[in-house]
């Protein structure tokens, strides 16, 4: 039997009184990594309610089994042999995934991870354990690989009680999600917006000591890796006035973007960061006169970062991808949208919102107030509880 749940709920109503068991599965977790999709999790376990009992199952990027805790969440994290595209070698995931499942009520499977669906479609899940797949996005790029992985990708899909997505769209543009719309549920994502708002005394003191030396400060959070358009983003810069960027983050393309960096000659009006404890990043960000997110690729799905910069009141610039990104920071509403991988407009965004600071005050305003209404984290942990119960309801045996 499977649940087709079409909207969200109210939070702080159906998950009361209902205790669940609950798994969350993907690829790489914390602390081996820091991104989105472990940030996600991290807050659904970290703000459950007592009527949730969170669990974690994951790889390792490489090296031997571990049990670990993130807060107070147990980790499970199996063995691996490196990665492929990607993907963990992990032979023994698919084998803790059915065995994990038997023992919780709620089996949550964050895509995209193939060995989750493999797991899903090849072991099955017990009868009394519910599904719910939390599509992040599709697999981005690689053709093939898809074409050769549908039928497990249907038969987890076909298997799922709810499919979360963070908007609707995510639904339209999907081949895998539009022939099972009907069990799709719109939850989109919550970070702590109370955090990114406030700032103490010592705190506004470093942030106005940064914009006094920088008074055009455009500011990037993210892994350093291609879907992020750093590369696009720096092209932009050599053609934005006086400007100044600094990108937060650390990954594999530092050197090549230090280098374009150089070659085009802008390497004195641009900083790389790295990562930042999330006090001083959030420093960086109110100090910004522009937030921008140039992602080029389906793999950015939502951008829990320019979320963050909205919170702030940043306004943003960011791509017109067809997945939730330009849905969320709107054009001309909260920020402006531009084509992806055209530095030229991105050029032109950035100059607009540091010459028209009215216009750049505004879209900042709208933001913050946005991402207080619909992003805290608070409702997103309250409305996935809500589902937990529901589908927990349906799929529990009759006492």
């Amino acid at each position: 039997m499977s649940a087709a749940p079409a909207a969200a709920t109210t939070p702080g109503t159906a998950a009361a009184g209902i205790r669940c068991r609950v798994l969350h599965t993907y690829k790489i977790y914390k602390p081996e990594v820091e991104g989105g999709i472990p940030a996600v999790i991290s807050v659904l376990t970290a703000m459950a309610g007592p009527e949730i009992d969170n669990e974690v199952l994951t790889a390792r990027r490489r090296g031997w089994f571990r049990r670990l805790t993130d807060g107070k969440t147990p980790v499970i994290a199996v063995s691996s042999l490196g990665d492929i595209s990607s993907l963990p070698v992990a032979p023994s995931f698919p084998f803790w995934a059915r065995a994990r499942a038997k023992a919780n009520d709620i089996f949550v499977h964050h895509v995209p991870f193939p060995l989750g669906d493999l797991a899903i479609a090849a072991f099955g899940l017990p009868k009394s354990t519910a599904l719910i797949v939390h599509w992040h996005g599709d697999i981005d790029g690689r053709p093939l690989l898809k074409r050769l992985l549908a039928p497990m990708f249907h038969r987890a899909l076909a298997r799922a009680d709810a499919v979360v997505v963070s908007d609707q769209i995510m639904v339209t543009n999907s081949p895998f999600l539009r022939r099972i719309a009907a069990k799709c549920v719109v939850i989109p994502y919550g970070i702590d917006t109370a955090f990114w708002r406030t700032l103490d005394d010592t705190a506004r003191a470093r942030v106005a000591a940064l914009r006094e030396k920088y008074p055009r400060l455009i500011v990037a959070l993210g892994r350093l890796v291609p879907y992020k358009g750093y590369e696009v983003l720096l092209r932009a810069m050599a053609r934005v006035d006086n400007a100044q960027l600094i990108i937060i983050g650390d990954g594999p393309l530092r050197q090549d973007l230090a280098d374009l960096a150089r070659d085009m000659k802008i390497a004195d009006r641009v900083e790389f960061a790295g990562r930042l404890p999330k006090d001083d990043a959030k420093i960086v960000v109110h100090a910004a006169s522009v937030f921008v997110m140039p992602s080029n690729t389906i793999g950015e799905a939502f951008g829990l970062a320019q979320v963050e910069a909205m919170a702030a009141g940043r306004p943003i610039v960011n791509t017109d991808l067809p997945t939730t990104v330009p849905k969320v920071a709107r054009h001309n509403l909260e920020g402006l949208t531009v084509p992806p991988n055209d530095d030229v407009g991105l050029a032109d965004a950035l100059q607009t919102l540091l010459n028209d600071r009215a216009l750049a005050a505004r879209l900042g305003a709208a933001g913050q107030a946005r991402a207080a209404a619909e992003y805290d984290q608070t409702t997103f942990v309250r409305r996935m509880e809500n589902l937990y119960a529901r589908l927990a309801a349906i799929r529990r045996p009759s006492s």
